[in-house]
């Protein structure tokens, strides 16, 4: 009976996240749908011209036939977003535990990391061409330098709340700083650490299409180029829809690896979203 009875309360809680995972993926959806349906009958109705606003129906229409050509301008976004986003955590989290464990290092760069987030990053974008040519270089720095900032931002904050007791605990019980890390700082800093890896993996996709504009033969951002240059606008709204495509992918690629890694903050989420339902 208590088999049974533990079975019965497993099964309810795999009901009970997949009504919560299915309404949180159902709303949006809904909410996109309407707005699109709106989006038709109004440019329909008003009559407006196709290059100002053109229909959903048109898009849609546009992403077929430009399907592999969006497709071949996409793997190359997405490489770049990739490579940008990966230099950001190889530096960014680095440079956080740096800041965090060292009050000289913290007194240098955090000063520099703040006033280096007020230059646009489209005014150095003309610069990286001029010394690293029309390659993949200067979009990959660009998506790097938007990227990198939120990363080493949350690895900071999220060191700076673990407990000072915990950490006298483990220390006074004969843990090497390298333990005391791994299983006390670490472990606590993951869900901020995770907050700003998905804030940058969004900010790399608008720097690799910064970079892109400036200078590029190739890529989403100089396919809305040459769209605009036609006022082709129905293959820019095409470009557009192609740009959100891969900022979700990969937005949930570390979702995806979040709950992996940082399992209990999931099930803290999943029980909160059940009381507040």
């Amino acid at each position: 009976m208590a088999e049974m009875t533990a079975e019965a309360q497993k099964t309810t809680k795999r009901k009970a996240k997949s009504n919560i995972r299915v309404k949180d993926y159902a709303y949006p959806i809904l909410a996109i749908a309407v707005g699109i349906g709106f989006w038709e009958l109004f440019v329909r109705v008003a009559g407006i011209k196709t290059y100002i606003l053109p229909a959903p129906s048109l898009v849609i229409l546009e992403l077929i036939d430009q399907a592999s050509n969006i497709f071949n301008h996409s793997l190359v976004t997405g490489w770049e977003i990739i490579l940008g986003f990966l230099l950001s955590v190889i530096v960014g989290i680095p440079l956080g535990m740096a800041i965090y464990y060292s009050r000289f290092l913290e007194r240098i760069f955090y000063p520099v990391l703040v006033a280096s987030q007020t230059i646009p990053k489209i005014a150095i974008a003309p610069l990286l061409v001029i010394w690293f040519g029309f390659g993949l270089m200067p979009k990959v720095i660009v998506s790097f330098l938007i990227a990198f900032f939120p990363i080493v931002i949350n690895t900071v904050v999220g060191l700076k709340q673990t407990q000072p007791e915990m950490i006298y605990l483990v220390r006074s019980m004969g843990a090497s700083r390298i333990q005391t890390f791994l299983k006390i700082s670490l472990p606590t800093a993951l869900p901020n650490i995770f907050g700003g890896l998905k804030v940058a993996i969004t900010l790399a996709v608008v720097g690799a299409v910064v970079g892109e504009f400036i200078a590029a033969d190739k890529g989403l951002g100089y396919l809305l180029v040459v769209a605009n240059g036609y006022l082709d606008t129905p293959l820019m709204f095409a470009g557009i829809i192609a740009l959100s495509a891969l900022g979700i992918i990969f937005f949930f690629i570390v979702e995806v690896l979040e709950r992996v890694f940082v399992p209990w903050r999931i099930a803290d989420q999943e029980e909160m979203s059940k009381w507040t339902m």
